[in-house]
């Protein structure tokens, strides 16, 4: 683990940090904006949904792109994006102008979904990748987490609103500095041809010998470079593919829903001192997603996997079935879910890069990231419209029947990646 591994790393938890800020505060401020706005449901839904719209277009045209032109350029230049683009959230008081700088922010966010764990697991030596993929959801839930923490104990008022929104550019800033400077991946060079920079990279930023950095290039130029995206769906790649767009959508799907309208499903169940109870799920969620570090990287990625969607199936089956009970009945399977969604989110960083060869990772990354944004912002959007209509029994109900589909798909397909080489390996 050298210096540069540590700036690559700080560099996508930045990233992560930033993603979990934005997407979190939003939930935040919703309930001021809805007021001074005059929102709709629909409108609620809408910028609920919005940055997970974004995500979706940007992981997926961007993680092409990034197999075409390289991870580095997007990289850097997504960030310049982002930071804008969160900025100006500060003058947004129409619903719309908020809505479409907020699918900016996803846009560029997308980028980084695809290119950020593929730079990632490209660099990063085999025996910590796990870890090191998996701590990128711990630090987007500690965003998440503080965002949370800052809408409910700061009082909010419409300034207050978008003074918060706009904060988002100030961690965006601090990425898009700390990552001036750092090179293209040498594994995508290889696959490009360009052995001689390839090369170069690995003796200066991986210490490697002449001898080890040759043996990398060879491992990896046998790889063809990618030329289109029907390569994701062709025999042997396939059944990977649509594995990690199921199970992905499958866990983020009621995750993104539950934690946008967390005062919501609160209040729908008639919990006394919100407030509370709120950061105790906030607290879950950073504990969950810190201890869950440890399975990730001891475990193999297919039993963590299937053991995780079932616990978490449960869950939600319980407070479906459990609807009419008090409130403090509910909340010991919801601090459960909380506590283990955590920690099972770890796995959609770790197991995406693994999933694809260098040639076909940002396009698979994005791919995944961006049919598992699509399933997040669809529950997004029907979530408090199933709470109003259908109650708690029946939205918890249908939750647990995604991550019953999760469960048996695993079961069916989840490969085991934890010892997949990446060309970095050879160094190691």
């Amino acid at each position: 683990m050298t210096n540069f591994h540590l700036r690559v790393t700080a560099t996508t938890f930045g990233a992560n940090f930033s993603d979990g800020y934005a997407l979190g505060i939003i939930g935040a401020v919703l309930p001021v904006l809805s007021t001074t706005m005059h929102l709709s449901g629909v409108w609620q839904g809408l910028l609920g949904a919005s940055a997970l719209i974004g995500l979706f277009f940007g992981s997926i045209v961007l993680g092409r792109v990034a197999d075409a032109v390289g991870r580095q350029k997007l990289y850097l230049y997504n960030f310049v994006l982002i930071a804008i683009a969160s900025a100006a959230q500060f003058w947004a008081h129409d619903p719309l102008v908020l809505f479409l700088l907020r699918l900016v922010i996803g846009f560029g966010l997308g980028a980084d979904y695809a290119v950020g764990p593929t730079l990632l697991s490209e660099f990063a030596p085999r025996r910590l990748r796990g870890i090191l993929l998996g701590s990128l959801t711990v630090l987007w839930t500690v965003g998440y987490v503080l965002a949370n923490i800052l809408g409910t104990y700061i009082p909010i008022t419409d300034n207050a609103a978008h003074w918060l929104l706009a904060s988002g550019a100030l961690p965006a800033l601090l990425v898009l500095l700390l990552r001036i400077g750092i090179p293209e991946s040498p594994s995508w060079l290889a696959t490009r041809g360009r052995a001689a920079e390839a090369a170069q990279i690995r003796r200066k930023y991986l210490g490697q010998s002449e001898a080890t950095a040759e043996a990398a290039q060879t491992a990896v130029a046998e790889q063809p470079p990618a030329a289109r995206y029907r390569e994701l769906f062709a025999r042997g790649q396939a059944a990977k593919t649509w594995f990690g767009a199921v199970f992905f959508s499958a866990q983020v799907l009621p995750y993104f829903a539950i934690y946008t309208f967390m005062s919501l499903i609160l209040s729908t169940i008639h919990i006394s001192d919100a407030d509370t109870q709120n950061l105790a799920l906030n607290l879950a969620l950073l504990l969950g997603g810190i201890i869950g570090l440890w399975p990730v990287q001891r475990m193999g990625r297919r039993p963590f996997t299937i053991g995780t969607f079932a616990i978490l199936t449960v869950c939600l089956a319980a407070m479906a079935v459990l609807s009419d009970a008090s409130g403090w009945v509910l909340m010991v399977p919801f601090l459960v879910y909380t506590f283990v969604m955590a920690g099972a989110s770890n796995i959609t960083q770790v197991y995406p890069p693994e999933l694809f060869p260098t040639a076909l990772r940002g396009s698979g990354v994005g791919f995944l990231n961006g049919t598992s944004r699509v399933a997040s912002a669809v529950g997004t959007f029907v979530l408090p419209v199933s709470l109003s209509r259908l109650g708690v029994g029946w939205s918890m109900g249908w939750m647990a029947l995604v991550l019953l589909l999760g469960t048996i798909v695993s079961l069916a397909w989840a490969p085991e990646t934890r010892d997949t080489l990446t060309a970095e390996d050879w160094h190691h």
